[in-house]
Formats: C-alpha cells, structure tokens, sequence
C-alpha cells in the first residue's frame, strides 16, 4: 500500500503552521492516496521520523515523500534525505521515494502575476518587478531564482524583473531597492517569494520605509504563499511521484 508524507518546512509562527497545514489539505483532495500524512523538517511536530511512523502503522509499504519546498536547496539536498536515512534503518522493509520541491514552474510564474495585479490591473512597460527570496548558501537557489525571474519578464513586458535576497545571498534587499531606484521605473512591484513571510514582510517593509521620497512607487505585493496556483503544482509534485516506477527509490 503506498502512502504520501507532506513534509513541510515548520514555523515557530502558528499562524504559518496552520496557513501550512490547510495547504496540505487542499492539496491531498487532487491526490488519490490511501494514505496522506503530513510532517515537518523542523520546529513542529510530528517530525519527519514520527510522520513514517504513522504511515507505517496505517499499512504502508510504498512511502512517497513530498517536499513543501519553493526551490532546490540545503533543505531538500541534506537536510530532509539525512531523515530519510534514519527511516530507513528504522523500517528496512519501506520503500522510500522521494520528490523533488516546486521548483520552476508556469503556473507559479502565473502566481506572481496574479500577486502584482492584485495591487495594479495593468502594470505598464514603465515600471518593475523585484522578488524577493529568503535567501540561501546554494548556488542553485539564485540560479534557479535567476530563471523565474526571467521567465516572468518573458511573460509581460516589464522594464526589468529583478531578484534580491533577504540573507544569505547577493544582491540583499536593500541592493536591490537601491538598483530599482538608479533604474528609474515608475512603479516597484516587491513579490516576497516564500510560502510564508511572517516577520520577513516586516523587515521588508522597514527597508522600504528607510528609501528617500521620489516620484518611483515602491509597492509591495503580497508573498507567493499558498496561492491556488501553488496548490495546483503540490498536486501535480504528488502525483508525477506517485506515477514513477519503484525501480529507483530513495
């Protein structure tokens, strides 16, 4: 019998654990599973550990392993595979497949879309796109970061669709605030790329108020976050993991 186990980041925020979990759930309904657990990496409970315990008990045999994950770092590489080797020893007789996270996808370029108009119905050739990453050591967060951005400029005719970080890779923020105004771009659209902002929305909106008076719009959307669009690529993760074959697994 083959199981899902969701496997989220994890928030000390609760209102993040929850907005999580409700995601999962709309998610699970385009899933045909009979079992559909749900876990985290870190900070809540249950664990990684403890979600293929739960599996286990309910009859499965097959655990398919979906990471909430917008892009490809530490998170997916290490971090989630290190708890998978855990498993393993523990339940030597489960099979492990594991899937990969959201990555580069139409329909999530299609959500920041929707995030910008939802502050301006018709943004013009005029005016800026600048998205906003956590941030991360991984050379393949910016790359692929790199590509979305280049895919959204590819679908609407924006002056320049930008990237920054928030930490742990260049351009930082406050980089990228300073490029938009040397740009000239009458309005600034800031897209926090993440599933969930919490206190990240605030510590942008504390650069944006640090920027000089000029005639530029600085306009933050709202982050990516669990829009529909996301949902739609979580199904389509589960269920691209659930077709493969049992011939190489985790």
């Amino acid at each position: 019998m083959e199981a899902v186990l969701y496997v989220g980041h994890g928030t000390r925020v609760a209102k993040g654990v929850q907005e999580a979990l409700d995601f999962i759930e709309r998610g699970k309904k385009g899933v045909k599973a009979p079992i559909q657990e749900t876990c985290f990496l870190e900070l809540v409970e249950p664990d990684i550990i403890e979600g293929v315990r739960r599996c286990v008990e309910k009859g499965a045999t097959v655990i398919s392993i979906v990471p909430i994950l917008l892009l490809t770092a530490m998170h997916a590489k290490t971090d989630i595979p290190d708890e998978l080797e855990k498993a393993k020893k523990l339940y030597p007789h489960i099979k492990f497949k594991y899937g990969r996270p959201f990555g580069i996808h139409e329909k999530i370029t299609q959500a920041l879309v929707d995030r910008i108009h939802e502050k301006d119905k018709a943004p013009g050739p005029e005016d800026m796109v600048l998205i906003v990453g956590r941030g991360s050591s991984d050379p393949d967060v910016k790359r692929d970061l790199t590509e979305i951005a280049e895919n959204l400029e590819e679908l609407h005719s924006f002056k320049k669709v930008a990237i920054s970080f928030m930490f742990g890779a260049a351009p930082r923020l406050r980089n990228g605030l300073v490029s938009a105004q040397a740009i000239g771009a009458k309005k600034v659209f800031i897209v926090p790329y993440l599933l969930f902002s919490g206190l990240v929305m605030r510590d942008i909106e504390e650069e944006l108020a640090k920027l000089p008076e000029s005639n530029q719009q600085f306009i933050l959307c709202e982050s990516l976050g669990y829009h529909p669009r996301v949902s739609e690529v979580l199904q389509e993760r589960t269920n691209e993991l659930l077709e493969e074959q049992l011939v190489e697994v985790y």
